[in-house]
């Protein structure tokens, strides 16, 4: 009986979080959605072009624009409050700029100057405001760590009045702010207004930082700017996908933060979020098919694996060559006089070529079979081919390109075989002409 009113309530909880019945649950979920993924998409471009702490910056930049609006206008109307944290954020990317620009100053000096001084002033007119007697001023430091419970109707209204300000932007520009991004040079050389299209970027981070604030806070907005567009990057290359995973990422780590605020009271939702979309980008660093750590670790176990087998098998063939027997039977010893590998390592390769029908056995000794002569043939063909063009066409000593034949002669692909020999018979008709 229990065990069923647990599973009803759990339920219960479950279709009152998605079906978005209750206003208060509407206004967090889909507040917070919004802001993480736009936030997401312009953390994309600042990424992209190396701008990743600039979200930093400005993040603690807009804490005093939010404390003079409160102090001039005495209310904390969220459009008043946007209209002061984007004053100060966009003032203070100005002054990296000019900084950077006008005087030896490196840009991270700067934003590091730039983020602690605009900081302390903001938690100077923060203590000033505290000891007013204005009683408004009552939740205005949730906006230093973020409380998205608070979060209203007149919020999200501005909530998506911005994001789809932010998003019609970047789809307006986003070719311009995809040249930009990879090659700044080249978009002057065809034209472009790069100071203008700057600038315009520049005020799509103030905007998704003041969006932002609100629910995730001041110290944490940083995150959820570039850890969705990080995590992004270890799935694609493609920046269009890019830009969808990060924006993804953002959903999710916006709808699960506030579940998991919703379902444990007491929990803060930005910390959350940030946590979620924290523990997607380390699932992406780590497991990502391509680009992740696992699989990288993985590629580079089956390509050492690969050099060790063919080693073996140019081995077993150099010595037939030598003894004029191709099919001769070897042993441990034989091989390891001729080349110094580890035992472990060789009986490894030995096996694994024997499963691959490579090698073939008889009590203690091995000999290649068809496959492996042919293999071990193709093998000790390429490091010559890569000697003999190091030594003719390069001019290179030949006391140097056993060396680097032995790690070239892996990598050789059919189609540059078939061009090295043809750039080497060019090379033998010139010469004996």
């Amino acid at each position: 009986m229990l065990f069923f009113m647990l599973s009803s309530n759990t339920m219960r909880t479950f279709i009152d979080f998605f079906t978005l019945s209750d206003p208060n649950i509407r206004y967090v979920v889909l507040g917070t959605m919004l802001l993480t993924s736009s936030a997401a998409i312009v953390g994309t471009f600042a990424l992209l072009k190396k701008k990743a702490l600039l979200g930093d910056a400005t993040a603690h930049a807009v804490f005093p624009g939010i404390c003079i609006a409160f102090m001039c206008t005495g209310t904390k109307h969220p459009i008043y409050l946007a209209i002061g944290a984007f004053a100060t954020g966009w003032l203070a990317l100005l002054l990296i700029d000019m900084l950077t620009k006008y005087s030896k100053i490196k840009e991270d000096i700067a934003i590091a100057l730039l983020l602690s001084i605009t900081f302390g002033i903001g938690t100077l007119l923060l203590s000033i405001i505290q000891n007013s007697a204005n009683v408004a001023q009552v939740g205005l430091n949730n906006y230093l760590f973020g409380k998205a419970a608070a979060l209203l109707g007149e919020d999200l209204i501005l909530l998506s009045i911005l994001g789809l300000i932010i998003l019609i932007t970047i789809g307006s520009f986003f070719k311009e702010f995809t040249l930009i991004a990879f090659d700044k040079a080249f978009a002057q050389s065809l034209g472009l207004p790069v100071s203008l299209l700057e600038f315009i970027f520049t005020s799509l981070i103030v905007l998704a930082i003041v969006i932002g604030i609100r629910a995730v806070g001041i110290v944490l907005m940083a995150a959820m700017l570039i850890t969705p567009a990080a995590a992004a990057r270890f799935w694609t290359d493609r920046l269009l996908t890019m830009v969808g995973l990060a924006a993804l990422f953002g959903l999710l780590s916006g709808l699960l933060g506030s579940f998991i605020s919703y379902i444990i009271p007491g929990m803060p939702t930005g910390p959350w979020i940030v946590l979620v979309v924290t523990t997607i980008a380390y699932v992406s660093f780590l497991f990502a098919p391509h680009k992740g750590i696992v699989a990288r670790r993985l590629r580079q176990q089956r390509h050492q694996q690969k050099i060790l087998q063919e080693n073996i098998l140019k081995l077993f063939y150099e010595l037939g060559e030598k003894n004029d027997d191709s099919f001769g039977f070897r042993s441990i010893q034989d091989l390891i006089y001729h080349r110094p590998i580890s035992i472990d390592k060789l009986i490894k390769g030995i096996k694994f070529l024997e499963n691959g029908g490579f090698l073939y056995h008889k009590g203690d000794k091995w000999r290649l079979t068809g496959a492996g002569k042919n293999e071990g043939q193709r093998i000790t063909q390429q490091h010559r081919l890569w000697e003999l063009y190091l030594s003719k066409y390069l001019q290179i000593e030949p006391i140097y390109t056993h060396e680097n034949a032995e790690l070239i002669e892996h990598v050789l692909t059919p189609e540059l075989v078939k061009e090295l020999s043809k750039l080497l018979e060019n090379n033998n008709d010139q010469r004996t002409k």
